[in-house]
C-alpha cells in the first residue's frame, strides 16, 4: 500500500470536495491517502513519505489561488523528481489552474504525472463525482 497526499487550494469549497472524491478513487484501490488544505502545509518536510502527490486550486480571475502559488514555491524545494502526480481544480469558464499546476509538477518538479489535469466545474455537474474516483484510480494504477 502505498501514501498519497491531495492538497487544494479553494474559495467556495468546490475544489476541497473534489479532491476529497479523488482521494476516494485512490483509497478504493488500496492506497493511504492525506487530504490537506495547502494553508496547512508549512514546510517541505510537511510533503516527505508519499508516493503520489496531487494537487489542486479553483481558478480565480483567470489564475491559480495565491495560497496554490506559495504552495508550489514551497514544493519545488521538496525532492518530488520520479513521484506520481496529478492535478485537478475547479472553475466557472475558464480553468486555467490545473493546468498551470500540471505543467509546473511535471516540468519543473519533473514528476510522473497522469495523461492531464482534471478539470470540473463541480463535482456535482455531469459525472463530476465518477471523473474524480476514476483520476484517482488513474494515479493509483501507477503506483
Amino acid at each position: 500500500m502505498a501514501k498519497a497526499l491531495v492538497v487544494y487550494a479553494t474559495r467556495t469549497g468546490s475544489t476541497q470536495k473534489i479532491g476529497e472524491i479523488v482521494a476516494e478513487g485512490l483509497r478504493f484501490s488500496g492506497h493511504e491517502v492525506q487530504v490537506a488544505n495547502v494553508k496547512d502545509i508549512k514546510s517541505e518536510a510537511d510533503l516527505s513519505g508519499y508516493e503520489a502527490y496531487v494537487f489542486g486550486s479553483a481558478t480565480y480571475h483567470g489564475d491559480m489561488m495565491q495560497g496554490m502559488k506559495t504552495f508550489l514555491f514551497l514544493a519545488e524545494k521538496a525532492d518530488l523528481v520520479n513521484k506520481i502526480g496529478g492535478s485537478f481544480g475547479a472553475f466557472g469558464w475558464s480553468g486555467e489552474a490545473p493546468e498551470r499546476i500540471y505543467d509546473t509538477m511535471k516540468n519543473i518538479f519533473q514528476m510522473d504525472m497522469v495523461g492531464g489535469p482534471l478539470m470540473l466545474k463541480s463535482s456535482q455537474l455531469g459525472g463530476g463525482i465518477n471523473m474524480a474516483q476514476d483520476y484517482g484510480r488513474e494515479i493509483a494504477g501507477k503506483l
